[in-house]
């Protein structure tokens, strides 16, 4: 794991439990900025081989797949030793700070030959794989339309020292790349691609507030994101997402059809990590029924039945698929983690949706390459 750190963070709130809750995994290796920090890191989480730099690490012969979960400025040149090494290699989303980086890594694994997952978690949840067969199975017949209301969690009036690299655009870690991205991924998933966009990013808070100094620091990442299109099928569809925290919604994604309604709420910004809830109303039904979700959804991870409050549920969920992929037991109805390919496709909409909200023009998707 590149990116583990004694201090805490992503890699040590997900992936580490993750791993912990499944069988077929050994976390066995780190790697730190400093050697220092990575025998820290060591001590504190028992992994045996640490190393200084991801070049080290990516020649250990003890290493299979190399887990990289720094933030998103680094990847390309934390990954490409691992891609060089043969290494199979799963990223944290986004994979590149922009399309040529992640077309960069993409091409780099293509040519080596090896096996890529990037963390778009939001494919593994159980309630998003049972949303799906929902609207397959025609639960709410024909999809009319479907509207998606998020918020960012950061982007806001404020900021901390951890999360300041937020601020800058070009870091590409932003509203649009990661919430955003992450929802935009799954609504693809569930009632297929978009077909045509139009967009609006506005970066309304310009200056923001660190949250203990009161040192004001300017913003260019953009706070405020509307699209609307039509999706392959026809449907029409709208996400609107906000930066900061909303006092009224987090998360609230609606598909309505010719024979009912569907609904998927959670009361967090980074709903991809787990608490969805899902809802549905058909017929002449005047009121919502929540819909919990069947035991086969579990995929055998019994575990983490009671567990789906923990930012480490969907992420062990996609070290599930993953480890099948590798093993060669994925079940054959079911689809893996979405790999590298998959990264620089979602990538290239965001960007047709960044050149659509510059331009102020419909951007036809099947012209863009996406």
């Amino acid at each position: 794991m590149v990116g583990l750190s004694a201090s805490g963070g992503w890699a040590a709130t997900a992936h580490v439990p993750a791993l912990a809750g499944l069988d077929g995994y050994v976390l066995r290796a780190l790697s730190a900025s400093s050697t220092e920090s990575a025998r820290a890191a060591g001590e504190k989480y028992a992994v045996p081989l640490t190393f200084s730099s991801a070049q080290e690490l990516a020649r250990s012969e003890e290493v299979d797949l190399v887990v990289v979960t720094v933030r998103v400025p680094q990847h390309l040149e934390l990954i490409r030793p691992a891609l060089e090494a043969g290494k199979m290699v799963f990223s944290e989303w986004p994979l590149g700070a922009d399309l040529a980086q992640a077309e960069e890594m993409a091409d780099l694994a293509h040519r080596r030959g090896v096996l890529t997952a990037v963390g778009l978690q939001a494919r593994s949840a159980q309630p998003l794989r049972y949303l799906r067969d929902l609207v397959a199975e025609g639960h709410v017949g024909r999809v009319l339309s479907t509207s998606m209301l998020g918020s960012g969690g950061y982007w806001g009036a404020t900021y901390d020292d951890s999360h300041a690299y937020l601020l800058d655009v070009t870091s590409g870690a932003t509203l649009l790349s990661i919430p955003f991205g992450h929802s935009l991924d799954a609504l693809a998933m569930v009632l297929g691609e978009f077909r045509e966009v139009s967009a609006h990013l506005e970066n309304l808070r310009p200056q923001v507030t660190h949250v203990t100094s009161g040192a004001v620091a300017a913003k260019s990442a953009e706070d405020q994101i509307a699209l609307t299109g039509l999706l392959e099928s026809g449907a029409v569809a709208a996400m609107h997402f906000r930066g900061g925290t909303s006092r009224a919604t987090q998360f609230h994604w609606e598909i309505n059809g010719t024979e009912g309604d569907l609904v998927a709420k959670a009361d967090q910004a980074q709903w991809w990590w787990g608490r969805l809830r899902l809802y549905r109303a058909g017929g002449n039904d005047g009121v919502l029924t929540e819909l919990p979700v069947p035991p086969r959804y579990q995929r055998s991870l019994t575990q983490w039945t009671e567990r789906s409050a923990e930012p480490a549920y969907n992420v062990a969920h996609e070290y599930a698929l993953l480890r099948d992929q590798i093993t060669g037991s994925l079940a054959p109805d079911t689809d893996g983690v979405p790999d590298f390919r998959h990264a620089v496709r979602r990538q290239g909409m965001l960007e047709s949706i960044r050149a659509a909200a510059r331009t102020g023009r419909k951007i036809t998707l099947a012209q863009q390459g996406s």
